[in-house]
Parts: C-alpha cells; sequence; structure tokens
C-alpha cells in the first residue's frame, strides 16, 4: 500500500490523520485511529495496515486492530493490568476511542496527545494523557523515526506500585511470512524468555546474535531484559529491515513485566525492556516499553524515547 492509498483510506473511512515528513518517506499518524503511526518508506507503507479497522469502528465485541506503532498503557494482564477491567480480555475503550490532537508541529516533527481514562483489574481509574513526540530523519534509502513515547498520570491521588503499574507500551505491527525473523546480540539465558507458549523451535544463536524466527508458523511472544540493547526485524519480502533502540530510562523509572496474565495473579519482577510477538494470522510486533517509578504522584510522566531505522536493502 502506498502512503496515498492509506491518506485515501483515512478519508474514506471519516478518520482524521496528520502527516508528518513526505508523503514519499514520512509518518502518517491517525489522530482517531489510536495515534497510530505508519511509516512510509520510498511511498510504500511498511506497517502492517487493517483496512477494516480505518473504515469501521471497534466495539465491545469485535476490536478491530488497526496495525501501525501504536502507544498502549503496560501491564496488559494481573490484577494491576489494562485489558481485564471487565470480565473479558478488551482494549481499554477509552483508547480506541480516544480523538488525538496535534498540539506541536513542523515539517518533520509533530507531537501529538489525548487525554485517555484506564481502568485496571483491580477495579481503579486512572486518569492519564497518552502523548507521542515524533521526529522523522529521512535519508537515502532509509528514515529514522524518533518517538518520546509517554504517559502523564493527570488524577489527584498518589499510588503505590502496590496500588498502580504504568508503563508506556510501543507495538510496532508488520505483515510476516517466510523467511521473516528478529535478531540481536546474544545475552544470558534469563534475560530471554517465553512469555506463554515455547518458542525454542523458532530461536537459534549464531555468529554471537540470538535469531528469532517470525514467519506466521508459530504463535508466540518472548520478553527481552534491559540487558539487550537493539533488536532488528528482516522483512524479505519487502526487502526491508526494521531495527530499533529503546533509550535507557531514568533513575526514577524501572522496567516491569507486561505479560497478559490472569487478573488475579501478581505482577512479577521480570522487566521487559523489548518483546517480541509472533501471530499466525500473518503478522508480528516488534515491541518496546518504558518503565514506572516505585511511586506514582500526580503529574508523573512516564516516557521512553524509542529510535526505529527503516531501511531497504540495496
Amino acid at each position: 500500500m502506498t502512503g496515498n492509498e492509506l491518506i485515501a483510506l483515512f478519508e474514506k473511512g471519516q478518520k482524521r490523520y496528520h502527516l508528518i515528513g513526505g508523503i514519499q518517506n514520512g509518518v502518517i499518524a491517525g489522530l482517531d485511529l489510536e495515534g497510530r503511526l505508519f511509516t512510509i518508506i520510498n511511498g510504500e507503507v511498511a506497517n502492517r495496515v487493517n483496512p477494516e479497522a480505518i473504515l469501521g469502528i471497534t466495539t465491545r465485541d469485535s476490536y478491530l486492530n488497526p496495525g501501525g506503532d501504536g502507544l498502549w498503557p503496560a501491564p496488559e494482564g494481573t490484577c494491576l493490568g489494562y485489558e481485564y477491567s471487565t470480565d473479558k480480555w478488551r482494549v481499554p475503550p477509552g483508547l480506541t476511542s480516544a480523538k488525538f490532537k496535534v498540539i506541536e508541529t513542523d515539517l518533520n516533527q509533530a507531537t501529538i496527545e489525548a487525554e485517555v481514562d484506564l481502568i485496571n483489574a483491580s477495579g481503579r481509574g486512572i486518569a492519564t494523557i497518552f502523548r507521542r513526540a515524533v521526529t522523522v530523519l529521512p535519508a537515502s534509502n532509509m528514515i529514522t523515526v524518533k518517538v518520546i513515547e509517554s504517559i502523564e498520570y493527570i488524577g489527584s491521588k498518589t499510588l503505590s506500585s502496590q496500588e498502580c503499574l504504568l508503563a508506556p507500551w510501543t507495538l510496532c505491527q508488520f505483515d510476516s511470512g517466510p523467511g521473516c525473523e528478529v535478531f540481536f546480540p546474544e545475552v544470558d539465558d534469563k534475560d530471554v524468555w517465553d512469555m506463554y507458549d515455547s518458542s525454542n523451535s523458532h530461536r537459534f544463536n549464531i555468529g554471537g546474535f540470538c535469531h528469532i524466527t517470525t514467519d506466521a508458523t508459530l504463535r508466540y511472544q518472548i520478553g527481552l531484559s534491559e540487558k539487550v540493547p537493539w533488536i532488528e526485524l528482516i522483512l524479505p519480502e519487502q526487502n526491508l529491515t526494521v531495527k530499533r533502540y529503546a533509550m535507557p530510562l531514568s533513575a526514577s523509572q524501572k522496567y516491569i513485566d507486561i505479560i497478559d496474565a490472569p487478573p488475579e495473579e501478581q505482577p512479577s519482577d521480570k522487566g521487559v525492556r523489548y518483546s517480541i510477538y509472533s501471530d499466525t494470522d500473518g503478522f508480528m510486533e516488534i515491541e518496546a516499553a518504558g518503565g514506572c517509578p516505585d511511586v506514582i504522584t500526580p503529574g508523573c510522566v512516564m516516557n521512553v524515547e524509542v529510535i526505529t531505522e527503516f531501511k531497504t536493502k540495496s
């Protein structure tokens, strides 16, 4: 899909958008689509696009995953997660119905934000502002997208980490298939783990790197600790590589477990810096997470800078 075709889709679905950079090399932000970001390189959209989500609406009975690169609240599950405020998994309606607005803009930069009220699995309401400060740096056969992902707590009460965990979590989604894989520098076994079912059949180490096959033949999710400096995705069908760096956290914040665990479970102490998700429906995600302080005070901002480099292979 070209950038122009994606804009036409937004206009047909009557959903607002904002172009950062150029239509050949830039980012389209879906202001009525969870603030999702879609990167364009050499005129083509690199991310997965779900036209149904742009033309339709998410309801309680059916979540339409837009694709692109989304900002979600972490953790997903446990008693402090944000997908189990009701009797079944759902993306918070405060996010799916959020109306992002552009608060700063320049040719290659824009900041978008929206108020998003969250409810965790313990029934606590958490008032927030989701903010994405995006900078686009195009070059020959390459585009670098820098995003400061932040969630600002605007509630009136101070909350401990036993009452509330909250971290920004960016999920960058792509179509996947034969030859698709992610690799990163080899680390100790304890720094790479399966969140759910085993991915051992799709993991191997060679030449000082750990390789993860994400060819849509197995559903799994892998957590990576702060010891992993970066992750890189190879998309052979698109002749594209995508490399993500999550910058180190400030001293006041620490990584948390983003796992989709049942709401009766307590969060673990396994902090996630990156995550790799592979689905048998033909898509995958390279994810990066920020952290959370021990105490969340009114006006506290949880943020992380994520740099994503998109390169076409010559």
